[in-house]
């Protein structure tokens, strides 16, 4: 399994103190226990962490695209004091980019950790 995160949520997670090792986690727990209840459709998922030190009521929400075994991408994070949700529109964005991500090759998946827009967890 590679896992994934994008520039934007790399730099939000660091700032907020979320490490690679819980995001390894979640994938853990996608593969062992499944999410569909964090099942958004077309691939993209929607996670609840907890603020360091703190529960996931009032923590973070990752918006991630998983598909099979294969690669989990981190693509957003949103704290819940900030929003609420997202948008009916975001959701229909991140479906667009979930079904990009989970079809790149791994020549693109390259191209984009050489450019820096993207990080292998």
């Amino acid at each position: 399994m590679r896992i994934f995160k994008s520039k934007r949520f790399s730099r939000i997670a660091d700032k907020e103190g979320i490490k690679d090792s819980e995001l390894k986690n979640i994938v853990t727990e996608i593969l062992e226990v499944g999410i569909a209840n964090a099942n958004m459709g077309g691939d993209v998922y929607k996670i609840r962490i907890a603020r360091p030190g703190e529960g996931k009521s009032g923590g973070f929400r990752i918006i991630l695209f998983f598909r099979s075994k294969k690669r989990t991408f981190f693509h957003y994070i949103f704290s819940k004091s900030d929003r609420v949700n997202i948008s009916r529109k975001e959701l229909k964005w991140f479906k667009e980019l979930a079904l990009d991500a989970l079809s790149m090759t791994d020549e693109q998946i390259d191209k984009r950790l050489n450019a820096g827009t993207l990080y292998e967890i």
